[in-house]
């Protein structure tokens, strides 16, 4: 591990920047952030959702995509760490867009050893067993089958049908209970009794920012969920005396406080 200049070693988290061409001030502020904050840390990892979707590594031409591409390598070439889970939107996010990008794929969840704190990360969804029918589909379309047959049809069909999943989720979104859409309580017992009852669990994909502190079996967990980006940045920090929320800066460029 590395610091810079007087500041403690640390690492990062974000989640749900849903980036895309049609919202280009949130990609700006993902460049700054990464430029001027995300520099100074140890690694920074994505839990998920770091586009609105992502129809396959053929498409790493995009000017959007190749944008976010030389940000996110650049920080490589700093000496930064980049680790990324796949989310619900750019599950497929393959081998070629790691590379390109100069980051590491991990599996979803992953436990990690980070400055004396046991940590579990994972994007979220898996946990909200509730909302039945998104699981049905989420297992569907993790399976080798299915993502060889998508991935067999031209790029243009390949996004003009995630265009139509997104409408149709948008829309079921509007019928579902918040209960649904949230985590259960039960799954996330379940998993970090799995893991071995983590000190910290950091997820994403509800995008309901919040700490919550919760006892499983008599021990103590820390639940931090991150925010979107569809408005302004959320991300938190870790380092050895725990986890900080950041905010950004009031003026582009500003290191997030």
């Amino acid at each position: 591990m590395s610091s810079i200049g007087n500041e403690a070693p640390h690492v990062l988290f974000i989640s749900d920047l849903h980036l895309c061409a049609s919202r280009p001030a949130i990609t700006a502020q993902f460049v700054q952030f990464l430029e001027h904050t995300a520099i100074h840390a140890d690694a920074l990892y994505i839990l998920g959702d770091l586009f609105e979707y992502w129809a396959g590594d053929d498409d790493l031409t995009d000017p959007h995509h190749q944008e976010v591409i030389q940000a996110l390598s650049g920080l490589a070439q700093r000496g930064v760490g980049c680790y990324l889970i796949h989310g619900n939107r750019d599950f497929l996010m393959g081998s070629e867009f790691a590379k390109a990008a100069q980051l590491d794929i991990l599996q979803d969840p992953v436990p990690l050893a980070l400055y004396g704190h046991q940590v579990l990360l994972s994007h979220g969804d898996a946990l909200c067993t509730d909302d039945v029918a998104y699981q049905a589909f989420r297992r569907e379309v993790r399976q080798p089958e299915w993502q060889q047959q998508f991935m067999s049809q031209p790029l243009a069909a390949r996004k003009a049908q995630i265009e139509t999943l997104r409408m149709r989720s948008e829309e079921e979104k509007n019928i579902k209970s918040e209960r649904i859409m949230d985590v259960n309580d039960n799954a996330v017992a379940d998993l970090l009794r799995a893991h071995a009852y983590p000190e910290i669990f950091i997820h994403g994909h509800t995008h309901r920012p919040a700490l919550h502190h919760i006892n499983i079996d008599q021990h103590r967990i820390e639940r931090w969920v991150l925010g979107d980006w569809y408005e302004q940045g959320s991300c938190l920090k870790l380092s050895k005396t725990g986890c900080q929320v950041l905010r950004p800066g009031k003026t582009a460029g500003d290191r997030w406080q």
